[in-house]
């Protein structure tokens, strides 16, 4: 079958939900499990060989990850560190493509244009396991900040560097200068067209102003972001990041308390589903790449899937330390502004090299034919891919939890997340002072005075609990009445904008942003429902 159909559907739903059980249970990586999972039903004999059309994981699959990673990275840490960023999503992926191109040709005699397919196709790291992974771990948030700044830009890079590379194999020719300018102008114009179709549909669910349609139109962005820009020859990838991104920056004024709550539940679900769906199907296509070397030579494919995957890790290593020292050394005002970090944080950066789901997509990208010739070495582009997929997820995915502890940085962390903690729990006193001006404010409509008294005894309960003074809880006020819900409402609305000035002012992380968001969303929605049902 070429594509998952209903047949399957309903199957794959429960082996994911099973799965998904499992893996938490035993405290193993999702992308992990479902991978060798799906690679043992593979060469199960009376199961039917499952080949995935490549469209459906490209076109389908794939946006809702890029724009919902594009959402949920803080633009300020991503502006930030855009150098790291950059030096990894274009240099260390070009620079990949480069060395595995180089040794397949010299080990293996492997056309140098073939080289480059296979080169590009295993050169973007995966986006999805190695921060799953990483998050269970206390880290320094700079350092995962550039690991998903990485993962939002690299697929692009290596999806336009395997458009040139297809098309090489196809002419025989290649034009560096060409390429590289060709390169500039379709990120030039992704990102401008993903910016214009961030703008356009916040403003569109900002005049909606009904959550359930709201939902519709966020869910529909990645796909009108996506496609436009891959049907007319660009990758689609940075178009749908850049709106992600601009959302990011600019939802936070336009999203409505309402229509976050229930986002935050539906994305969550659908980028769960839709991760585990990708790799439990990259399991899956084992069987269909083993069968197609069964003409061929296993020695010369065993040798390319292993010097591929040597060289993606090695090549990885050799571009990170000088990607992340170099730069310090010969501009002094970078050294200045940003010194030389601890060698353990590049050491963990070169380890996230995992390869994913997105690598195997591209592999069966390639087409069957250039012409009237068979695309060359086709089946071992596909072998080689599977190779490094499996054994960078598996390997490197097992073996980072372990670094990542045994380097330490959980230790370098605890300084920053204890200073996050002071600034988070300022910025909360701030937002009740604030909301205490709210409530006592005489020009605004005056509730009776006992409400005003009821609502600030409460808020002043809510600081001491802050400053720990008292132990406890912040107590219900389920018995308010409409006074009451009045004040609450309009103390909600001043504090989110004393949490707005400090985020604005850089007192504050995304995270304690969201955090507090997401507690006054809950809090407005339980006192306009309460106010409903009177």
């Amino acid at each position: 079958m070429s594509q998952p159909t209903g047949a399957i559907a309903v199957p794959l739903m429960l082996l994911v939900a099973a799965l998904s059980v499992v893996a938490r249970r035993f405290r193993v990586p999702s992308p992990m499990l479902m991978l060798v999972a799906g690679t043992a039903i593979a060469f199960v004999p009376w199961i039917p060989p499952v080949r995935i059309e490549p469209s459906l994981v490209l076109l389908w699959l794939l946006p809702p990850l890029l724009y919902s990673s594009g959402v949920g990275m803080s633009w300020r840490g991503f502006r930030s560190n855009l150098r790291p960023i950059m030096l990894l999503a274009i240099g260390c992926v070009l620079v990949t493509a480069g060395g595995v191109a180089v040794a397949v040709h010299v080990a293996l005699g492997v056309p140098w244009a073939v080289g480059f397919v296979l080169g590009a196709i295993v050169s973007p790291p995966d986006a999805v396991a190695p921060i799953a992974i990483l998050r269970t771990l206390n880290l320094p948030r700079r350092l995962v900040t550039v690991l998903e700044g990485e993962s939002l830009v690299n697929d692009a890079t290596a999806l336009v560097a395997l458009s040139f590379a297809t098309a090489a194999v196809a002419t025989g020719s290649f034009s560096p200068g060409s390429a590289a300018l060709e390169f500039v102008v379709i990120v030039a114009c992704e990102i401008a067209f993903g910016i214009v179709i961030g703008w356009l549909t916040l403003r569109i669910r900002h005049l909606a102003s009904d959550a359930r349609a709201e939902i519709l139109l966020a869910l529909a962005t990645p796909y009108v972001a996506f496609w436009p820009a891959h049907a007319i020859g660009g990758s689609g990838v940075i178009a749908c990041v850049a709106a992600g991104l601009y959302v990011s920056w600019n939802g936070r004024r336009l999203i409505r308390p309402a229509t976050r709550l229930q986002g935050y539940f539906i994305w969550d679900l659908i980028v769960w589903a839709t991760e585990a769906v990708i790799f439990l199907l990259a399991g899956l296509q084992a069987r269909t790449v083993f069968a197609a070397l069964s003409e061929g030579p296993w020695s010369r494919a065993l040798v390319a899937g292993a010097l591929t995957t040597v060289t993606v890790v090695v090549v990885r290593f050799a571009w990170v330390y000088p990607a992340t020292y170099l730069p310090r050394l010969l501009v002094p005002a970078i050294r200045r502004r940003d010194p030389p970090p601890n060698w353990r944080f590049p050491f963990l950066v070169s380890v996230c090299g995992l390869r994913g789901a997105v690598s195997l997509v591209a592999a069966l990208l390639v087409p069957v034919a250039v012409g009237d010739a068979a695309f060359p070495d086709r089946n071992l582009v596909l072998f080689a891919t599977y190779c490094v997929v499996a054994c960078t997820l598996i390997g490197l995915g097992a073996a980072l939890p372990v670094v990542a502890k045994g380097l330490r940085l959980d230790r370098i962390s605890v300084d920053e997340a204890d200073h996050n903690a002071r600034d988070e729990r300022e910025a909360r006193l701030e937002g009740i002072d604030a909301m205490l001006r709210a409530v006592g404010d005489t020009k605004a409509p005056s509730p009776p005075h006992a409400a005003r008294l009821r609502v600030a005894d409460e808020l002043h309960h809510r600081a001491d609990l802050i400053r720990g003074r008292i132990d406890g809880r912040a107590r219900a006020d389920d018995d308010g009445d409409e006074d009451d819900d009045g004040l609450w409402l309009r103390a909600i609305e001043a504090e989110r904008g004393a949490i707005a000035d400090a985020y604005e002012a850089n007192r504050i992380t995304d995270e304690a942003r969201r955090r507090i968001e997401r507690e006054l969303d809950l809090e407005e929605a339980h006192l306009r429902e309460r106010g409903a049902s009177r």
